[in-house]
């Protein structure tokens, strides 16, 4: 995520009416926009193991899947985030169009330099969406995925997973081997 170079502040409004004529994303966050960068080929291949399986274990739920280009309003103002993989079930988001309000699942492919950042300051705007259940943090350099789950208490809890473990993700109930996220995935050297 890099600050735009001409930077001034934009409402909500004019973010988003701006952002559609761009070539690129950005995030919104307090009236600055952020160019998304690119990430890596292992990044981009465990994000969408993730998100075909999720789209094949929910069809016909009533529930959408969307990646990289799938952007989520912490609230209608903003601040704006693209996940890279995120899962609705609720109704209001049925019909979106610009953005997703109301995710039960929200999933991050870490990078070395977004890492803390993503376990940090975007974990703290994303527990203020009130239907979020899970934000999934996996490691595109080894075998390794972090589950934040919200208790009964409303307190998260860290469920961690690591080679030949099964993953449960409760938010939409879905059981798979973890090596599914690393099908054919090359890690750097």
């Amino acid at each position: 995520m890099v600050a735009s170079p001409d930077s001034k502040y934009m409402s909500p409004q004019e973010y988003l009416q701006w952002e559609a004529r761009q070539e690129i994303k950005y995030e919104y966050i307090d009236g600055e926009v952020f160019a998304m960068t690119g990430g890596t080929l292992p990044h981009n291949d465990i994000a969408l193991n993730l998100a075909s399986a999720l789209k094949s274990h929910l069809r016909g739920s009533g529930c959408r899947v969307n990646m990289a280009d799938g952007k989520v309003g912490i609230t209608e103002n903003g601040p704006f985030h693209y996940p890279d993989v995120v899962v609705s079930c609720d109704e209001r988001d049925q019909q979106a169009i610009q953005f997703l309000q109301y995710p039960c699942l929200i999933v991050e492919v870490l990078s070395p330099s977004t890492e803390a950042y993503d376990r940090g300051a975007k974990f703290t705007r994303y527990r203020r969406i009130e239907t979020l259940q899970e934000y999934v943090l996996i490691d595109a350099e080894k075998i390794g995925l972090d589950c934040f789950r919200l208790n009964d208490r409303g307190l998260w809890e860290l469920h961690p997973y690591e080679a030949g473990d099964e993953v449960h993700l409760t938010s939409v109930d879905f059981h798979f081997p973890i090596s599914l996220l690393y099908e054919n995935v090359q890690f750097p050297m």
